[in-house]
């Protein structure tokens, strides 16, 4: 059966879940203020390298000042924003060498993920594979009719396709440094999917991945995802270097 990957102490409240919810705890502050953060930060509201000036943002968020620290301090454990002592804390920048090291580490752990779950699979995990590609294709064919307004649906259905693929895997430890990873990845990705630096064909390249898999030929699905995770760094590379840290 597949493994959980690991958890962390706050709520997995996606961000459109948390419009218009009422906090009525600190606990709920807290998850209610990171889970606005994170979006912002991921969405680019929040730029690359910005300083969070927590006096401000308190304002903006409708927070207190030590709910506001408490969230920013799991956005820093998420490696989404920088914490330094005496210096406050800022968005972390975005880079073509992070983002090197991102791909080069995604790669290796998410190939051997899906080796596990092709290993380890059974036919509910085969269903909920193909269930996840199918809204995913859905999903794809409404964000080629307008890639701003529909990404965001875009993403959530692809998270829930790679993390199907992978949900196999014995490895929860793997699991969690893969979930870390896609939310480095997310701030990037989403720059080339919205605005498309290199002709790609998304839909190809997840129905590769998935008829490899349900063929259980896990040489040739590693190797079809290593590619489609490759592609996404030689797409960020045409980017505008005004976009990146030095």
């Amino acid at each position: 059966m597949p493994n959980q990957a690991l958890t962390s102490s706050v709520p997995a409240l996606p961000p459109t879940e948390t419009e218009g919810l009422t906090a009525t705890s600190p606990q709920t502050l807290v998850s209610v203020a990171y889970h606005h953060l994170r979006r912002d930060v991921i969405e680019g509201r929040l730029a690359p390298g910005a300083k969070l000036r927590v006096e401000h943002l308190k304002d903006v968020y409708g927070v207190g000042a030590g709910t506001l620290r408490e969230a920013l301090a799991l956005l820093v454990s998420d490696a989404l924003v920088i914490g330094q002592a005496q210096r406050g804390f800022h968005v972390k920048p975005i880079s073509m060498a992070d983002f090197h090291d991102i791909t080069k580490t995604r790669i290796l752990l998410e190939c051997e993920a899906l080796r596990q779950s092709i290993q380890f699979g059974d036919d509910i995990w085969e269903g909920q594979v193909v269930a996840a590609f199918h809204r995913l294709d859905k999903a794809q064919k409404r964000l080629a009719t307008n890639p701003s307004e529909r990404f965001n649906e875009w993403e959530d259905r692809n998270r829930e396709y790679h993390q199907a693929l992978i949900s196999a895997c014995q490895s929860p430890w793997t699991l969690h440094f893969l979930g870390i990873l896609n939310q480095q990845t997310e701030r990037y990705r989403r720059l080339v999917v919205t605005r498309q630096p290199i002709p790609r064909d998304l839909h190809v390249e997840h129905q590769a991945i998935l008829d490899a898999t349900l063929n259980r030929d896990a040489d040739n699905a590693s190797k079809i995802l290593a590619e489609h995770i490759s592609l996404t760094y030689e797409a960020v590379k045409q980017l505008p270097a005004t976009l990146f840290d030095k």
